[in-house]
């Protein structure tokens, strides 16, 4: 499904004017736009914040789809011994 006309992007502007490389955000649901390209931007999971340097090919997506929320574990592996009979 595609986005409804009437909801508008959501883009903090405030952030936007902030000299500096390194930006903190808490809202996972704002668009990266093209004035952020080459800054660092710290996002928020929830726990930590997870360090994301923007490129040209992040224009467009969401915080939120870099930066997980959850840690999945791999199980290791069983190790099976073989034994004589």
């Amino acid at each position: 499904m595609s986005r409804s006309n009437w909801k508008k992007l959501n883009i903090i502007e405030k952030k936007l004017v902030n000299k500096s490389n390194s930006i903190k955000i808490w809202g996972r649901n704002e668009v990266i736009t093209s004035l952020l390209i080459g800054k660092t931007v710290f996002i928020y999971n929830g726990k930590i914040f997870k360090k994301i340097i923007i490129t040209r090919e992040k224009v467009g997506y969401k915080y939120g789809e870099f930066s997980g929320t959850r840690n999945y574990k791999i199980a290791p592996k069983k190790i099976v011994k073989f034994s004589k009979k």
